[in-house]
C-alpha cells in the first residue's frame, strides 16, 4: 500500500470515472468519488471509496468539497452527441475551469483531467495523429450553419475545456496532466455507441451504417483507468497532453463482429453511407425542428463515425507513462458483453 493520500475523482459515476474509482480504491486508501445527486452507483457501492455531492458548475461548493484533498482526477462531463451548445459549455468548459480555480484556492498543486481526441479532429484520417496535432474540432457537417451538431459542441467544448485549463495552470504554476482517451468501451456504459448498436442488432434490424475496412481507435476502460493511475504516480511536472488508447487502431469491422459473436448475435450487414446518410441528415433536421430531448437512432455523427477511419498515436503514452495497454480487443469486449448479460442489459 501507498502512502495515504486523499484523493477525489469527479464524476465518478460515469464509465471513465467508475473504472478510476475501482483502479484507485484498489491502491489507495482515501479516494473520494464525487457524484451528481440522483446519479446511478451500482458500480461504486462495493468500492472502499467515499461519496461525496456536488456538481461542478458551483464553484462555491467544490472549493470546500475539495478541503483536505492533495489530487484531483477530473473526468465529469457532458458527453453525448445532442443538446444545447450552452449546457455542453458550462459543463465542459465552465465545468473544469471551475475544478482548476477550486483546486488553486485550496492548494492542490497536482490535477488530471480527462480530454478528448475529437479535439484533433474526427474527420476521416489516413494518418495517425498525436498531441503535436492542432486542435481543429469542428467537423463540416452538411449544414452546419443552420443545423449544428451536438456532436461538435461535444468536441469543440472539449477543446476550449482543454485550453482553459491549460493556460490556468500555466498561470498559477500548477501540475496538469491532460489524458485524452480514444473512444472508450466497457463495463458500466450505455451511451459510447457499442452498447446501442448490441440493442438494434438484437431488435433484429438487418442493416446498419458500416463498411468494411474503416478503421477505429479504441481502449478498454479498465485499462484506461490503469493509465490514471500511472500518470498518478509518476507524478509529472508542468503540464502534459498524453493520447491514451490500444496500440494500433481496428478495423471497425472486426470491433462489431466481436460484439455480436459475445452476444450471441447476427451482425447486421452494411448499407453505404450515400443511402443512409440523407435519411440521418432528415432524422436530425425533424429532431432538432422539434426540439426534441432525445436524439433520432441516426444523426450525421453517428452515421459518419461508421465510414470514416479514425487514429492516433499512443507513442507519447508509452514514453512518458510506461503505457501500452496490456487488455486485448477480444479479452476487452468479452468482459464488457458478460457484464451486460449479467446486469440484464442484453
Amino acid at each position: 500500500m501507498t502512502q495515504e493520500r486523499n484523493i477525489l475523482i469527479t464524476g465518478a459515476s460515469g464509465l471513465v470515472g467508475a473504472h478510476i474509482a475501482h483502479y484507485f480504491s484498489q491502491y489507495e486508501r482515501n479516494v473520494h468519488c464525487l457524484v451528481r445527486k440522483g446519479s446511478k452507483l451500482d458500480f461504486l457501492r462495493e468500492l472502499p471509496v467515499k461519496i461525496i455531492y456536488g456538481d461542478i458548475t458551483d464553484l462555491a461548493s467544490l472549493e470546500t468539497l475539495f478541503k483536505g484533498m492533495e489530487w484531483i482526477i477530473h473526468t465529469a462531463a457532458k458527453v453525448t452527441d445532442w443538446g444545447d451548445y450552452a449546457d455542453y459549455f458550462l459543463t465542459n468548459v465552465t465545468g473544469t475551469l471551475n475544478v482548476m480555480k477550486a483546486a488553486f484556492r485550496n492548494q492542490i498543486r497536482n490535477v488530471i483531467i480527462t480530454g478528448s481526441v475529437s479535439s484533433y479532429g474526427e474527420e476521416n484520417s489516413s494518418i495517425l495523429k498525436d498531441e503535436t496535432f492542432p486542435f481543429r474540432s469542428h467537423y463540416p457537417y452538411a449544414f452546419d450553419r443552420i443545423l449544428p451538431s451536438g456532436m461538435n459542441h461535444y468536441r469543440d467544448t472539449k477543446a476550449e475545456a482543454t485550453r482553459q485549463a491549460m493556460a490556468f495552470a500555466g498561470q498559477y504554476g500548477m501540475n496538469l496532466t491532460v489524458l485524452e482517451p480514444v473512444w472508450v468501451y466497457g463495463e458500466n456504459e450505455c451511451n459510447s455507441g457499442f452498447y446501442e448498436y448490441l440493442k438494434i442488432a438484437k431488435s433484429g434490424i438487418p442493416f446498419m451504417p458500416g463498411c468494411r475496412s474503416n478503421t477505429f481507435h479504441v481502449i478498454y476502460a479498465g485499462e484506461l483507468a490503469r493509465a490514471y493511475y500511472l500518470a498518478f504516480q509518476k507524478q509529472l511536472t508542468g503540464i502534459r497532453r498524453i493520447i491514451i488508447g490500444n496500440q494500433e487502431p481496428e478495423t471497425m469491422k472486426s470491433i462489431y463482429e466481436l460484439f455480436c459473436a459475445e452476444s450471441g448475435l447476427k451482425k447486421p450487414r452494411n448499407i453505404p453511407k450515400w443511402i443512409i446518410y440523407p435519411l440521418a441528415l432528415a432524422l436530425e433536421s425533424i429532431f432538432l425542428l422539434l426540439k426534441r430531448s432525445s436524439p433520432p437512432i441516426l444523426t450525421r455523427s453517428r452515421v459518419n463515425m461508421f465510414y470514416d477511419s479514425i487514429g492516433f498515436s499512443t507513442v507519447n503514452a508509452e514514453k512518458l507513462l510506461g503505457f501500452r495497454n496490456q487488455v486485448d480487443l477480444e479479452t476487452g469486449i468479452h468482459k464488457t458483453v458478460q457484464w451486460y448479460i449479467k446486469n440484464n442489459w442484453i
